[in-house]
């Protein structure tokens, strides 16, 4: 079982800056891949970026391309999404995720077993 806690978001203006953290607990983090998605109001949730177990793959969707950037710290359980040159559109709420044990990156929902609670990001035009 891994529970995960978001924190980070907050209000910011059309390109600014952002970094979310989600820190997991437990002792298998390093052996979850990990994932970041978004659901804006109305809207379903979608998927934003994903890593594996080592740090060492990654993949985003095309939107948040050049401008995210997802890293990992095993050491400190923890996963982040860097978020540059953000846009009004980038607005939602921030949900990171993680894999079962053993499995590589995703990008589907359903491929995740466990959830935060998540994080409001707001980008003001």
């Amino acid at each position: 079982q891994v529970q995960l806690v978001e924190s980070g978001g907050g209000l910011v203006q059309a390109g600014g800056s952002l970094r979310l953290s989600c820190a997991a607990s437990g002792r298998t983090f390093s052996s979850h891949a990990m994932g970041w998605f978004r659901q804006a109001p109305g809207k379903e949730r979608e998927f934003v970026a994903a890593i594996n177990r080592s740090g060492g793959s990654t993949y985003y969707t095309d939107s948040v391309k050049g401008r995210f950037t997802i890293s990992r710290d095993n050491a400190k359980n923890t996963v982040y999404l860097k978020m540059n040159s953000l846009k009004p559109e980038d607005t939602a709420v921030y949900y990171c995720a993680a894999r079962p044990t053993g499995y590589g990156l995703g990008y589907l929902i359903r491929e995740y077993d466990y959830w935060g609670q998540g994080t409001q990001v707001t980008v003001s035009s």
